[in-house]
């Protein structure tokens, strides 16, 4: 596979939107940027993304059966009930297209986040949705170790 156009490096402006994204979500919790993250590129197919954040997340302490097992959160207990509201989030604004987001979802999501990280988790899931876009459509590989 070529990698097609490195937008960043060709238009430097077109990324500085979604830049400004990743600085607004800042206040968020490593943990919870990183899981988000994590898993939106999962759903994307997104390699470039999966190797970034795996080993973002890793670096921030994030365990390796954590990172194993994210794909099948639904069925293991090792997720807090926060990662758990944010993790049905980030699939169903991920999966928009299969019935947008639920009530249920949203309403566990805000009993406990307050409006402000509730934002944020929002804006971070859309960001990386874009980023993984814009990495899928370019081509763009995860770097050899």
């Amino acid at each position: 596979m070529k990698q097609r156009i490195n937008i960043a490096q060709s238009n430097a402006e077109a990324v500085k939107g979604l830049l400004a994204l990743e600085k607004f979500t800042s206040p968020l919790s490593a943990t919870h940027k990183e899981l988000i993250k994590m898993r939106t590129s999962q759903l994307n197919g997104c390699a470039f993304c999966i190797d970034m954040h795996t080993k973002d997340a890793r670096k921030n302490g994030e365990t390796e059966q954590r990172i194993y097992l994210l794909n099948a959160w639904k069925e293991t207990n090792l997720y807090t009930e926060e990662e758990r509201a944010i993790l049905a989030l980030t699939e169903e604004v991920t999966l928009i297209h299969q019935g947008g987001v639920s009530d249920a979802t949203y309403a566990k999501a805000h009993q406990l986040f307050d409006d402000q990280y509730l934002t944020q988790l929002i804006i971070a899931i859309v960001a990386i949705n874009a980023w993984n876009r814009i990495a899928i459509t370019t081509q763009l590989q995860p770097a050899s170790n």
